[in-house]
């Protein structure tokens, strides 16, 4: 029993929710820095707020009494939540969900008295409930346990800080209106990772919460398959390669992440691989792969080694940086900027073990006009160069 127990429902949240969660949180949590899913898993940026990403939010909170006997903390919080299996907590304090004290403990932690065990999602609350909203959807692939959406640029993946309509979130919200089984609110069912508001492509949506749980493992244990397109500035070299390097709050600036020492206590272990695809004189068409799933990897990474991703406010790409002083070149990039007013990057294929029937599934989709009209730019500017 506790003397003061703080249980904080708001979004319905639960601890399958927790386990959810901790498919997109991945490996250790040495800081609370959020999202994501991706993902987050991956390229995160509107996943738990604005810009977050990887910030961690308490949902619950329990203090021990006076007289609490030691027990384990995954016993202890089943005892005091609802609808919650020891396996999943379990599944959260690997992934570092569960804290006492403020810091994370695996599942064999005993609670004393007085202990404060919290648990942390990587999104906030929702103070509203999200509303279907007949916004158009690219499907390319659905059955009865998940879809896969092939989102455009632009469009917000989930209700946040400033943006609690209008999403991917409150689209699927329509599409599935009609499904009984489907309950938008249920942070069991839904997206299992995320991407960037500003970057296109494949996202897998999980319709039953024994796919969600599913799916979310196999993020987790890094054995999905997520290749993007990038247009970077300048050509990297060597034309393929591996970057790792922490990944974590900028000190800086705090809308910024920033790339840490692999040994350092700062930032979360990231690694992309990365491979020229095409040259354009000034900018390069870059494949790249992830092995794990931080906000802004590809975006921050790329820019670790000299290279940001073309019109990439955030991180200085949008600023014209290889080429000449002519006039007409900057004409050109600048027409360029226009052409695709984001950050080049779009998440083309996408492969997984479905749920239900252990088939491998894989999809890809193809690069969105905006970006293949900057590429023929780029084709055309470099043919005439020659």
């Amino acid at each position: 029993m506790t003397d003061n127990k703080e249980n904080i429902p708001a979004d319905r949240a639960t601890a399958t929710d927790v386990a959810d969660t901790a498919a997109r949180i991945h490996d250790s949590r040495p800081e609370a820095d959020s999202v994501e899913l991706a993902d987050m898993e991956e390229e995160d940026d509107d996943a738990a707020g604005p810009d977050s990403g990887n910030d961690l939010y308490e949902h619950f909170r329990f203090i021990a009494d006076q007289g609490q006997q030691l027990l384990r903390v995954d016993k202890f919080l089943v005892d005091h939540m609802q609808k919650a299996s020891r396996n999943r907590i379990q599944q959260a304090a690997e992934a570092g969900c569960i804290l006492v004290n403020g810091k994370a403990v695996k599942s064999n932690y005993r609670v004393k008295p007085r202990d404060v065990v919290s648990v942390v999602m990587d999104r906030p609350r929702y103070e509203m409930e999200i509303t279907p909203e007949d916004i158009p959807l690219d499907i390319v692939y659905e059955d009865q346990d998940l879809l896969v959406v092939n989102k455009p640029a632009g469009l917000v993946v989930h209700p946040g800080h400033g943006n609690w309509t209008g999403t991917l979130v409150n689209a699927l919200a329509w599409h599935l209106r009609d499904n009984p089984d489907y309950d938008v609110n249920d942070p069991r069912l839904g997206l299992v990772h995320r991407i960037d508001k500003d970057t296109s492509g494949l996202l897998v949506v999980a319709k039953t919460p024994d796919a969600k749980t599913h799916l979310g493992k196999q993020f987790f244990n890094k054995t999905t398959k997520r290749e993007y397109r990038a247009l970077v500035w300048g050509i990297p070299s060597p034309a393929a390669g591996r970057i790792e390097g922490n990944i974590g709050r900028s000190l800086k600036d705090r809308l910024q992440m920033a790339v840490y020492p692999a040994d350092s206590e700062l930032g979360k272990h990231a690694v992309t691989h990365y491979e020229v695809l095409e040259t354009f004189g000034h900018v390069s068409l870059v494949k790249c792969v992830l092995e794990t799933g931080r906000t802004h990897q590809i975006r921050v990474h790329m820019r670790h080694i000299g290279h940001p991703l073309f019109n990439d406010a955030r991180y200085g790409g949008d600023q014209i940086l290889r080429g000449t002083t002519a006039a007409s070149y900057r004409q050109f990039v600048n027409n360029c900027f226009s052409t695709c007013p984001r950050q080049a990057l779009h998440a083309r294929t996408l492969g997984f073990t479905h749920p239900r029937t252990g088939e491998e599934m894989f999809f890809s989709a193809p690069i969105p006009p905006d970006m293949e009209q900057l590429l023929e730019r780029w084709r055309t500017y470099a043919s005439a160069a020659r």
